[in-house]
């Protein structure tokens, strides 16, 4: 009980601050609704259907474009992890291009993939592929010597040591960056879904700009956020249930 009252000390203060500098009058309507006008766009959003079909597709993009990540960055990330010369040869590159910013991505994507679902999808992919990548390399590298050499000196074959030993080892690692790069997809999302988007809470968010409606960019806004930490916490129970047998502080 106490756990879940500090959890909602933070986001109560926030409310209760809203509420204040919609009454103090701190910024006009225009630049910041009240919380009552928040929830009856909500509500009216949600009453006509919009709502559900930006929620869905959005979620969709989010799933398809995590998937195709993960799967890339579990084969990339072990094959590097396992191999120097194929980590001289890949790594380098692989970090150049994660330093380029999402917004980057855009003008290329849609040169090469047109503004159909397919760019949306695929920098999803690349915003969620990063944090997998890098934990798993991470989480390969800090794998315990002894049990390599264990697992040498009992005969294994290099596969059998990698699929037995280091990955099950790692398979911590890679959870966490699973579960950042699944919150990384939802911030690319919003990028994503500038790419001649009409449905989607990125959609959402863009178009309440474009018509000056606060209300509708703060309920994109708060969905983004909720849906982000649901997916988090998500993960989050997996890791903590898959990884009960590591014997970490908590």
């Amino acid at each position: 009980m106490r756990r879940a009252l500090l959890a909602w000390l933070v986001p109560a203060a926030i409310l209760v601050l809203w509420i204040v500098a919609g009454s103090a009058h701190w910024f006009a309507p225009d630049q910041l609704a009240p919380p009552s006008r928040v929830l009856a766009e909500l509500g009216s959003l949600w009453q006509r259907g919009l709502l559900q079909q930006d929620i869905v597709a959005s979620a969709a993009r989010v799933f398809a474009g995590f998937t195709i990540a993960l799967a890339f960055a579990v084969v990339l990330g072990t094959l590097v992890g396992l191999n120097r010369t194929v980590e001289r040869a890949i790594d380098p590159t692989l970090q150049a291009i994660r330093a380029v910013p999402s917004l980057a991505w855009v003008p290329l994507l849609l040169l090469w993939l047109g503004i159909g679902e397919s760019a949306k999808i695929t920098l999803i992919a690349i915003g969620a592929f990063f944090p997998i990548y890098v934990n798993l390399v991470a989480g390969i590298h800090g794998v315990d010597r002894k049990l390599v050499e264990v697992a040498r000196i009992l005969g294994l074959h290099p596969l059998g040591v990698a699929v037995r030993v280091v990955l099950p080892a790692a398979f911590p690692s890679l959870l966490v960056g699973a579960r950042i790069g699944l919150t990384q997809a939802w911030l690319f999302l919003v990028a994503a879904e500038l790419l001649a988007s009409t449905r989607g809470l990125g959609f959402l968010l863009t178009e309440g700009q474009q018509i000056s409606r606060p209300d509708e960019i703060l309920v994109a806004i708060l969905l983004l956020a909720i849906a982000g930490k649901l997916c988090e916490s998500g993960m989050l129970a997996i890791e903590r249930r898959t990884t009960a047998w590591t014997d970490g502080l908590r």
